[in-house]
């Protein structure tokens, strides 16, 4: 399956001045298959690492000090000759500084080794950033990714072409049939190569359970027992937290007497792990968001479509049928949509219950309110009254319908959420 981050890696070994790079992304994405698809097509040779419990390759990291006498161990440890220019190596899973200390030594450019390194722990970067080495994150397959392996880049290139010139799409049908088989599917590549070879609906739920048991574990990894099974609990609930009419997540819906303080680390670690993605209320609109931001409300997502498709026990039929449903797909696929396109999300809400789903500022500083509107709120007036009270001089409301503009709003089909970039908005 073709990958976006394929285009990346390339222009990264054509840059003179590139440094080691370290992806990063959840687990059962596809990060260490693209990388040594790039090595098999790009380089003579690859010198692959399993860092984890890696107690000899730790030790050698401690010893050697010389990159050249690195690279000759390296080698010896790998079974490949280490090649300038000629040899990917590869670290994978990623979690030691040791590991990370001799990512550094490899960034001199006297050196012209190329090293790319994989982890899963996205609240280590903190303690991995420096000059020295080079970041990028990773997601699963996003709607236009899932397009290209149906076969259908064509019908991509035609949603982006309708984006950016804000015409209509002439195969809309077409694409929103083909998304509701992405909230079904998802992008977890697994998932997604099953579903093509035409395994059945249970087949699919199958591997997603399996998946979901694995984002369950890195939960076991937290340092605080006691967050553990709290966790856990988030976890589930959030397919129940969605449901509802009113999607703020609800500390009582874990249990009775349930507190907020009690679950603030491990909400705090699902997010930072990107096991759950957070939206925080704002109770103002200002330039920064983040300074309205009311901590105490927010809503949790899914970061893959699919995966909440089973934990609410749907079936494409059902979806489509049961407009509630539907709403819940559609919103988790915003934000996830949003946030993998690294927008912060937050949204608005007023005391009469008045919702904009939305509000995100891109790098130009422009607040942009976004709406969802279904059959069940087609009438929905909360983003026009936002775009008033706040003199915003545009706004999106994300449908089932073709794209279309209206005013200052622009009317975006629910299949297009992948052109929202920071490049276009």
């Amino acid at each position: 399956m073709e990958r976006k981050i394929e285009s990346f890696l390339e222009k990264w070994k054509k840059d003179n001045n590139r440094k080691p790079l370290l992806i990063y992304g959840s687990k059962q994405i596809g990060k260490t298959y693209s990388v040594l698809e790039f090595g098999k097509k790009e380089y003579k040779n690859i010198a692959y690492f399993n860092t984890e419990n890696n107690k000899r390759l730790i030790d050698i990291f401690k010893k050697e000090r010389s990159v050249e006498k690195l690279v000759l161990s390296l080698s010896m440890l790998s079974g490949e000759t280490i090649l300038k220019d000629d040899t990917l190596i590869v670290f994978d899973n990623v979690l030691d500084m040791d590991v990370v200390r001799a990512l550094k030594s490899f960034s001199n450019d006297q050196n012209k080794y190329d090293v790319i390194s994989i982890t899963s722990k996205k609240e280590k970067l903190s303690e991995f950033k420096s000059e020295e080495l080079q970041f990028k994150s990773m997601n699963e397959l996003d709607f236009e990714e899932y397009l290209w392996a149906r076969k259908e880049k064509s019908l991509a290139k035609l949603i982006r072409k309708s984006f950016d010139k804000r015409k209509t799409c002439p195969f809309h049908k077409v694409a929103l049939e083909l998304f509701h088989d992405y909230l079904e599917t998802g992008g977890l590549p697994e998932v997604v190569k099953a579903s093509l070879d035409g395994k059945s609906s249970y087949e699919l739920d199958a591997i997603k359970q399996k998946i979901l048991d694995v984002y369950k574990k890195e939960v076991a990894l937290n340092k605080v027992l006691i967050d553990i099974p709290r966790g856990l609990e988030v976890i589930d609930s959030i397919p129940e937290q969605l449901s509802k009419d009113n999607k703020k997540f609800q500390y009582g819906l874990l249990g009775t007497g349930r507190r907020a303080k009690e679950y603030e680390s491990c909400i705090k670690y699902l997010v930072n792990n990107q096991i759950v993605y957070r939206s925080n209320k704002v109770k103002d609109i200002k330039s920064p968001l983040s300074s309205c931001r009311d901590k105490d409300s927010f809503k949790l997502y899914m970061p893959d479509d699919g995966l909440l498709f089973s934990m609410l026990h749907l079936n494409k039929k059902l979806m489509l049928t049961n407009e509630d449903m539907k709403e819940v797909m559609y919103e988790n696929h915003i934000a996830k949509t949003l946030v993998e396109n690294d927008y912060s999300i937050y949204y608005y809400q007023t005391e009469g219950k008045a919702e904009v789903n939305f509000v995100i500022q891109n790098r130009m500083g422009q607040i942009i309110p976004i709406e969802l509107t279904t059959r069940v709120n087609s009438k929905a007036k909360s983003l026009s009254v936002f775009m008033k009270r706040f003199t915003v001089p545009e706004g999106y409301r994300i449908t089932e319908n073709n794209f279309s503009t209206k005013k200052d709003i622009r009317y975006i089909p629910i299949y297009a959420l992948f052109c929202l970039d920071d490049n276009k908005i």
